[in-house]
């Protein structure tokens, strides 16, 4: 289907890859794997059109249709989010259009018999079975069915794109691809943005309903279930695999050790050929060998091996104080913002040395716990953080913390300790700052960099709870590998919120559910978990299906009761709409508040801001800012709910 030939790309010098040549089949689900910079995203940028090669072609047929999916996009702000999908149907509209047209003039003519008229008729029964085919008018539940699979609620689809964050815009391009149903799906990390039941949803639908699919992605989880076929990226060259990544593993091992053997025998040959030529040099009657040699020498290719596996290396935790037996003790613990309740009633007790997941749907409340238990938002309820708890936290917004001035290298030398300050450009090529990059300024880093830098510098504190918000989002597998079996030597107590189900198996023993304003308890593993809600998932859907479940029956009231008339109902709408603006457009607010003065706090915490009267000011404003809008949103928020009832 398609044809990659003698691909060659470079940047500089030293080409990227070359001499690449593989053939995409129609139902082919292919991992596109290798180290970070070895250029699968670039592959893919040249499979989906958008770069061009150094030399070489990537052919295919002309009706073959190609959808591709960047890790980073440029979104439109000026649609509602079922606008915005509807957009993946544009081709069906024109074709609507054009029938509607053929309609119109087969109304208008008149010369039935001609031969014209007959090849009216002929087109328009032609484009008019090519329109049902394709799914004539019944996009509209195949969008919300995507929709709501990658986790939107009906209540999403007329909420503005501009409201939702950049994840889940990104949901919104991903849904709108899948619903073009290209013939060649390329998707770059389609999962970082997801949470495990999209994943699953996503799964499926690549299984069942796409055609051949290119995918890079560090979820071992999701490429082992979706992809059939393996190709690595090493050393500018490729390696074709006709399996899935777990088995490509055991190949790959196999062949660097058959590398490895190669390697040695051709060094042992080398030496030998230069202590003849050596020894010999200066012997005329030797002079004839001795440039024979020399030729041999010169003629040799040699062997290159695949970048080391540093996934064995070991991490271990610094030494640090012993914790009581209950590191955290949550009892009827709720947090609200006015009179939106994120969760209500959480009674949790974590046992010292037990590693738990928080897992759930996107906005339930995971990180909103978290930051509870780190003391940093208020909340109702009793939470106890036991005795000599050290707490060692990763969040996204940890990497801004980081000092800019700084290098790579210093930044890890500043925290280790001991022997394993010997191996810190071992522990940073593990996590991707190998050779140059270690010597990089902290200020040019990138966010996914600062991320990795951040995560290394916590592994290397002494602390006896770690809790783990994301913690794998800008991590490879072997960095991964690195820091999963870091967690699982930690003898302290670990909370980890992730979505990695991959990374989470064998590391957690116990899951705390979030959904529904509820945090639900589940003794085992992650795939324990997984396998519980399948069977009780039409339950569950129908406990959560709707915030009002737990309202009594003697509080429902009759429809016909209910009823307003058609302006009533109308009027009430654009209010309610009104308000769901009002309400959107504080959070927002909030947001941009919050981070300004989480910026201003970082700054007052240097010597330097320290005594910076203007900084205190600043932060004063804020924070009475902030009141403000909260206040507002409260209000407009206590009368949304009235309107709704």
């Amino acid at each position: 289907m398609v044809s990659v030939d003698n691909l060659k790309v470079e940047f500089g010098v030293t080409p990227l890859f070359e001499d690449v040549s593989y053939v995409i089949n129609k139902r082919d689900r292919i991992a596109l794997v290798g180290k970070n910079g070895a250029g699968k995203s670039t592959m893919l940028k040249i499979l989906a059109g958008l770069q061009t090669p150094t030399s070489g072609v990537v052919a295919m047929p002309k009706e073959i249709t190609v959808g591709y999916l960047p890790q980073v996009m440029v979104l439109s702000d000026t649609r509602t989010v079922l606008e915005e999908a509807e957009m993946a149907f544009d081709h069906l509209f024109e074709l609507q259009e054009r029938i509607n047209c053929l309609n119109q003039e087969l109304a208008d003519r008149t010369d039935y018999d001609s031969e014209d008229y007959q090849k009216l008729i002929e087109t328009f029964t032609h484009e008019n079975e090519r329109f049902q085919m394709i799914g004539g008018m019944n996009y509209q539940a195949e969008m919300e069915r995507t929709l709501m699979g990658l986790g939107f609620s009906r209540n999403d689809f007329h909420r503005p794109t501009s409201e939702f964050s950049g994840g889940w815009r990104m949901r919104i391009e991903l849904a709108k691809l899948l619903l073009r149903r290209p013939d060649v799906l390329l998707l770059d990390e389609p999962t970082n943005h997801l949470d495990i039941e999209s994943i699953q949803w996503l799964e499926n639908f690549l299984k069942v309903n796409a055609g051949a699919v290119v995918l890079v992605s560090h979820d071992r989880a999701f490429i082992n279930n979706v992809t059939n076929r393996t190709i690595e990226i090493s050393c500018g060259r490729i390696y074709d695999y006709k399996v899935a990544y777990d088995e490509f593993v055991v190949l790959r091992k196999e062949r660097r050790e058959q590398q490895l053997r190669a390697y040695e025998n051709q060094q042992k040959q080398i030496q030998d050929t230069e202590d003849f030529i050596e020894r010999f040099r200066y012997k005329a009657t030797k002079a004839v060998q001795v440039q024979s040699r020399i030729k041999q020498l010169e003629k040799i290719v040699p062997i290159e091996i695949d970048e080391e596996d540093n996934s064995s290396l070991r991490l271990k935790f610094p030494p640090a104080m012993r914790s009581g037996d209950y590191p955290i003790i949550c009892e009827d613990v709720k947090k609200a913002y006015g009179a939106q309740v994120v969760f209500h009633d959480v009674n949790l007790t974590i046992k010292r040395g037990e590693k738990v997941a928080f897992v759930g749907k996107n906005g339930e409340g995971k990180s909103t716990l978290v930051k509870c238990i780190m003391d940093e938002i208020p909340f109702e309820g009793k939470l106890t953080v036991g005795h000599n708890v050290q707490i060692g936290y990763f969040a996204q917004n940890q990497a801004q913390l980081l000092d800019e001035t700084k290098t790579v290298f210093d930044t890890i030398d500043y925290v280790a300790k001991g022997d394993i300050r010997l191996k810190i450009r071992d522990i940073l090529g593990a996590f991707m700052f190998g050779g140059e990059a270690s010597d990089k300024k902290v200020k040019v880093l990138s966010g996914g960099e600062r991320s990795r830098l951040a995560m290394i510098k916590l592994l290397l504190e002494p602390v006896n709870f770690l809790i783990l918000d994301e913690p794998t989002n800008h991590l490879d597998m072997r960095s991964k590998d690195v820091l999963k079996e870091a967690i699982r030597e930690f003898d302290g107590t670990v909370i980890v919120v992730s979505h990695d189900r991959e990374f989470l198996d064998g590391l957690v023993t116990k899951v705390y559910e979030f959904g529904g304003g509820v945090v639900r308890e589940h003794m085992g593993g992650i795939y324990d978990f997984l396998q519980k809600k399948k069977i009780e998932n039409l339950n569950e859907l129908q406990l959560s299906a709707s915030p009002t479940a737990s309202v009594s029956k003697k509080e429902e009231v009759p429809v016909s009761e209910n009823k307003l008339s058609y302006e009533a109902q109308k009027e009430l709408n654009k209010k309610i709409k009104k308000l769901e603006k009002q309400v959107a457009d504080c959070e927002k607010r909030i947001e941009q508040i919050e981070s300004q003065i989480a910026e201003v706090e970082a700054q007052m915490a240097t010597p330097e801001g320290a005594s910076d009267m203007k900084l205190y000011e600043q932060y004063q404003q804020l924070k009475k800012q902030l009141d403000g809008v909260v206040e507002e949103w409260e209000t407009a928020m206590m009368e949304l709910d009235e309107m709704q009832v």
